[in-house]
């Protein structure tokens, strides 16, 4: 699980902004790099795999954002995120639903945290090529859950995601 915090600069303005997932990835990448230069803070947080098996994916989440606040370089008072859930973090805030398409510096964590996400991906893809990371990004598309059944689970693999936990059973009973 991955989580992205950003604190804009007013006066280097990132037109265009809007939810990740509306984005191709090379149109993520670029913003990716602009959000980086024109940003006032930028930081990354995740959750482990284990982290999310023991917590939930939910907890997981709100850790992973928590871990991006905290390492921010420069802190504000009043922080906006994403959805229902509020991290446990020094500040207030708001969460705003579909905050990824309506807010600028939400869509920017957004993109942050894909484009960060993604590149997890095409790292895990040179680590096990077989399971082709690069094209399925980790989602359970056809295509991983036909690799997950024909090779396993990697120690990569969340345990509590069910065709994971579905595959250990298998696995286990052989």
């Amino acid at each position: 699980m991955i989580a992205a915090a950003v604190v804009l600069n007013a006066d280097q303005a990132i037109t265009g902004l809007t939810d990740s997932k509306k984005l191709t990835a090379k149109k993520r990448q670029n913003y990716a790099v602009e959000i980086k230069e024109k940003s006032r803070a930028w930081a990354i947080g995740r959750a482990e795999p284990s982290e999310i098996d023991q917590l939930n994916i939910l907890q997981a989440t709100l850790l992973a954002m928590r871990r991006a606040y905290s390492q921010l370089s420069v802190k504000t008072d009043w922080v906006q995120v994403d959805g229902t859930f509020y991290p446990d973090i020094p500040c207030p805030g708001e969460t705003i639903v579909q905050g990824d398409s309506k807010i600028a510096k939400i869509s920017a964590a957004s993109i942050l945290a894909k484009v960060a996400r993604d590149e997890e991906m095409s790292t895990m893809d040179l680590l096990y090529p077989s399971y082709e990371f690069s094209k399925h990004k980790g989602y359970p598309t056809k295509l991983h859950l036909e690799r997950l059944k024909l090779l396993g689970a990697t120690e990569q693999h969340r345990k509590s995601f069910s065709p994971v936990a579905k595959q250990l059973i298998l696995q286990s009973s052989i």
